[in-house]
């Protein structure tokens, strides 16, 4: 599949960028861990980073149709976010919601657009971020193990995160990583789609896994914390073993926290 990388912008980079970090929902709720490794990950590269009040950033809403709220919460993220030289998130799908559809959702407003496309122009994922912008090759972190890597759907066909991911994890200090067989196919979560479409959902989940244990690796890593609640959930029922993380905490080297979906 050809990517579409994240075009880095033509103005000079400051030498030490104010970072605002966008953490989403699911990592604030469910794995703060994450938030964290962003931000060692991010300090590390050379930035400042800062978290602002923030709120979600509407996707749930926009993908159900409902425009006007998340019109509403695009405008609180808008107002937070608009200080900071770029807006980091670690999640794809989020980064994606405000890169590309923020845009979208604010076309014609002339109140508002100028400001959405300013957001987005300098909103990037996480590991793309530290790439793309920062110019990272590769991280100060150890994991023993071998790995494989869910490209999520967001991630990968809106923002062309692939090979950034696998550049890094390719310098983290006993890590092998192995590909699975379709990893660029949906995991099946897709927000609400999983609660409308319980069935299809898991029929497609249960083909991920399937793959998953297939390449024998020990750990199954991804940019999205919904994709991987997803696919840990999926494992827990099917009794498997394989580890379940987000990136950042790996390449933070911040893997003390049980991994997604174990008992604690």
């Amino acid at each position: 599949m050809l990517e579409s990388p994240q075009a880095v912008p033509t103005f000079t980079r400051p030498q030490r960028p104010r970072v605002g970090l966008f953490v989403t929902c699911l990592v604030d709720l469910i794995r703060p861990s994450v938030g964290f490794a962003a931000v060692k990950l991010l300090e590390d590269a050379g930035c400042v980073v800062e978290v602002p009040s923030q709120t979600c950033c509407g996707q749930p809403a926009f993908n159900s149709g409902d425009r006007a709220s998340a019109r509403a919460l695009a405008e609180q993220v808008i107002d937070a976010f608009a200080p900071f030289d770029f807006v980091v998130a670690p999640s794809g799908s989020c980064a994606g919601q405000i890169r590309v559809h923020y845009p979208e959702l604010f076309a014609g407003d002339p109140n508002v657009a100028r400001k959405a496309d300013a957001l987005a122009a300098k909103t990037y994922e996480l590991v793309s971020f530290l790439v793309d912008v920062m110019g990272v090759k590769e991280v100060d972190a150890h994991y023993s193990g071998t790995a494989t890597y869910h490209d999520s759907c967001s991630g990968l066909r809106e923002l062309g995160v692939k090979r950034q991911p696998r550049l890094l994890l390719a310098s983290v200090e006993g890590l092998t990583l192995t590909e699975m067989k379709e990893n660029e196919v949906c995991c099946g979560f897709g927000g609400t789609f999983a609660v409308k479409y319980a069935e299809i959902s898991n029929s497609i989940v249960e083909k991920k896994t399937e793959n998953v244990a297939a390449s024998g690796a020990h750990t199954l890593l991804a940019g999205d914390l919904g994709c991987l609640m997803n696919m840990a959930g999926k494992l827990s029922r099917q009794g498997s073993d394989v580890e379940v993380r987000h990136v950042a905490e790996v390449l933070a080297g911040m893997t003390d926290e049980p991994p997604i979906g174990a008992a604690k």
